[in-house]
């Protein structure tokens, strides 16, 4: 029996619905809860597209507002002190602020630094890390898309990026360390969320793992195992599926196939 998948949607719309409802609101012409209508609208709409077109394992949590990087660094607290952030998950406020700087309500702060996503013409917010970075579980989006989609009567697989890719495409700010010694402290938060996943009835989770398929380091083909060894533990009620693209697995093969 075949079973057709998607790895992920394309989120802008199919006439550029996203980016014009986001440019609204950064102009001020368009309020929060307008802007997540016309994102709401839209997830509705591609899931149902995939569903009448015969997609078994529809992707969710591939939407974003800006870039998926992005909502790892949202998802993982990693919010750079200079945002200001102290709530218990990242508003969207803070989040563009991170993706476009921000000058109001007392802050005056630059976007982070942004550079191309692998060999595409996309680009991404470069995470920003530090000697000792704590992280938290600071976003439910990929829970959240995925009991809307419930809702709607459509059983999908969320799609998170996974947290060796994460350490990977970041940068130690303070010059101190390897961004792979903070595999530790991050692998609690991918466990709280699948847990939470699974909870919310998830059978099917995608980690997608794009490094895999560039030059990578004993020391981070070491990360790879001891992240999986662990993800693989976090729910006995969760299948996961690793993705990666761009490329091939070449001298990382023997390394994805042991996870």
């Amino acid at each position: 029996m075949v079973i057709a998948a998607n790895l992920g949607f394309p989120r802008i719309g199919a006439h550029r619905e996203l980016k014009k409802a986001v440019e609204a609101y950064w102009k001020g012409q368009m309020r929060m809860t307008e802007l997540e209508a016309v994102a709401a609208d839209l997830r509705r709409e591609h899931w149902t597209l995939q569903h009448r077109a015969g997609i078994k394992h529809i992707p969710s949590n591939d939407f974003s507002f800006y870039d998926q990087v992005l909502d790892t660094i949202a998802l993982t607290g990693a919010v750079p002190d200079r945002y200001k952030f102290t709530g218990e998950t990242v508003d969207l406020d803070t989040y563009f602020a991170m993706a476009r700087g921000a000058q109001k309500d007392g802050l005056d702060v630059p976007a982070m630094e942004m550079v191309k996503w692998f060999d595409t013409n996309y680009h991404y917010i470069v995470p920003e890390f530090h000697a000792g970075q704590k992280f938290a579980l600071k976003s439910l989006k990929a829970v959240e898309q995925f009991k809307e989609a419930k809702a709607q009567g459509l059983h999908t697989r969320p799609v998170i990026i996974g947290p060796v890719t994460f350490l990977l495409l970041g940068k130690m700010k303070d010059g101190k360390g390897d961004a792979l010694d903070l595999l530790p402290a991050l692998l609690p938060v991918y466990d709280q969320l699948l847990k939470k996943l699974a909870e919310a009835g998830a059978d099917w989770v995608q980690i997608d793992e794009p490094c895999l398929v560039t030059d990578l380091s004993d020391k981070a083909r070491a990360a790879y195992k001891t992240a999986y060894d662990a993800l693989g533990k976090s729910s006995n009620k969760l299948h996961l599926l690793l993705a990666t693209y761009f490329g091939g697995l070449e001298d990382n093969l023997d390394t994805a196939l042991s996870l």
